[in-house]
């Protein structure tokens, strides 16, 4: 019965249906993460989407997009660890001089920190969609074609560092440090479920609250879905802003970006759009257009409004060829098991980071971002990719050689085995490619 109702409660994190008296603390160091504990909700709800959708014979999400998806979702938890609460430094010197002095457990502080971290997150996310270089941080959430759950783990290692100072007037409310941390943290949670296209519509509740079906058009690639639906929880800040915008019954949507890069590796993807950025500001002809180009919309250029002129935009509309290079049957299975190995990875870094050294946490992270980089290489057919792969498998070998992963010897030696035979097959595929002196198809 314990473990079902602990089931519930992480399920209920999804719905922001959260019980008020446990989930108000009165330090910074108390707040748990509810996001890792939610994790393992996530993974459910994906093979149950991915049933759904199989059993009423409509498409499945794909390996390669799927999985890169999920890569960007570890590489966003691995490196915030790093760089934790950055996003809100300087609140605690900001509450010191509130003006209002409400009990830190009091009900008004706990719901006005929900409230009110939601509708910091409308500016924050709306900002990072309006101002070119802040949108450099936030691209990647979007550069999925697909539109499923794994797309919300799709997330940028640098948007915290572009949402510093939105929650900051908070405190000068009252609203203590740990119950910003705790709202913050159940409304990405709250986003979660809003990625799918099995839940169409919702009735009354689509006028208060964000739902798949808001959020469907947010991720649109059409002109009228553009700028549109930028909530958190709650919808009624589009409304009120002027940025709210229906799903049309008789348009489909088209996901992705704009200028859709044709890749599948995560590192890339992260970062490809911030060179973008400082090219363009560069270009421009005088300062106050450089200053523009790096400040005004994305599709802003000289002369145009602010956000650009829509009459520029490509009229992009349904069907549109989709980036879908194939692996063979047995090579993508080879990536969905590692992925769960990086799961296992990822959960002990997440764990046992309080107690890792600094040069022991870079190790993880760099293999956590290693194997989503190669995984993406290999879908993208990259002639590296063998290479880097025998790279990956082997450090792991060495590494872990002499010491424990998880602790569960079992584990911890089968995983050591089946890594030397990885790094044994693809040194075998690399002297191939070396000698033949060209990449090998995977065929």
């Amino acid at each position: 019965m314990e473990n079902m109702a602990s089931v519930a409660k992480r399920v209920g994190y999804l719905l922001y249906a959260v019980d008020r008296n446990t989930t108000t603390f009165e330090t910074a160091e108390e707040v748990p993460s509810f996001i890792n504990q939610a994790f393992p909700v996530f993974f459910a709800l994906i093979i149950l989407e991915y049933l759904i959708n199989w059993a009423m014979g409509k498409p499945v999400f794909r390996t390669n997009d799927g999985l890169t998806s999920c890569g960007h979702g570890f590489v966003m938890e691995t490196t915030k660890l790093l760089t934790r609460g950055i996003e809100l430094a300087g609140y605690t010197w900001l509450y010191e001089r509130r003006f209002l002095n409400p009990s830190w457990d009091s009900p008004w502080v706990w719901w006005a920190a929900a409230i009110g971290s939601d509708l910091a997150y409308y500016w924050v996310h709306r900002i990072a969609h309006e101002v070119n270089f802040f949108w450099s941080g936030h691209q990647v959430h979007h550069s999925s074609e697909d539109y499923n759950l794994t797309t919300a783990l799709r997330q940028s290692a640098y948007q915290k560092y572009f949402s510093f100072g939105f929650y900051h007037p908070l405190a000068l409310l009252g609203v203590p440090l740990p119950a910003i941390l705790v709202h913050v943290q159940f409304n990405l949670i709250y986003q979660f479920w809003i990625h799918t296209e099995v839940v169409k519509t919702l009735g009354p509740l689509e006028w208060v609250f964000n739902t798949p079906s808001h959020h469907r058009v947010h991720h649109g690639v059409n002109k009228w879905c553009l700028d549109k639906n930028y909530a958190g929880v709650l919808i009624i800040w589009d409304r009120i802003f002027g940025t709210f915008e229906p799903e049309r019954e008789n348009e489909k949507i088209v996901y992705g970006l704009v200028s859709q890069p044709q890749t599948f590796n995560v590192f890339y993807l992260q970062h490809f759009y911030f060179p973008y950025v400082v090219r363009k500001a560069l270009r421009m002809d005088s300062w106050r257009n450089t200053l523009k180009g790096l400040f005004y919309g994305p599709g802003w250029s000289p002369g145009a409004p602010r956000l650009g002129d829509p009459n520029h935009l490509p009229n992009i509309k349904a069907p549109r060829k989709k980036y879908d290079p194939k692996l063979p049957t047995l090579l993508q299975f080879y990536f969905v098991v590692h992925f769960f190995v990086f799961l296992v990875v990822q959960q002990v870094y997440v764990q046992k980071f309080a107690t890792f050294t600094w040069l022991t946490a870079l190790m993880y992270m760099v293999f956590i971002v290693a194997s989503f980089t190669v995984s993406g290489a290999m879908f993208d057919g990259a002639p590296w990719a063998p290479l880097l792969e025998v790279l990956r498998c082997g450090a792991y070998v060495i590494y872990f050689r002499s010491r424990d992963l998880t602790g569960i010897w079992g584990v911890d030696v089968v995983l050591l085995y089946y890594f030397a035979v990885c790094t044994f097959i693809w040194v075998n595929w690399s002297m191939k490619t070396l000698t033949s002196g060209k990449a090998l198809k995977f065929e």
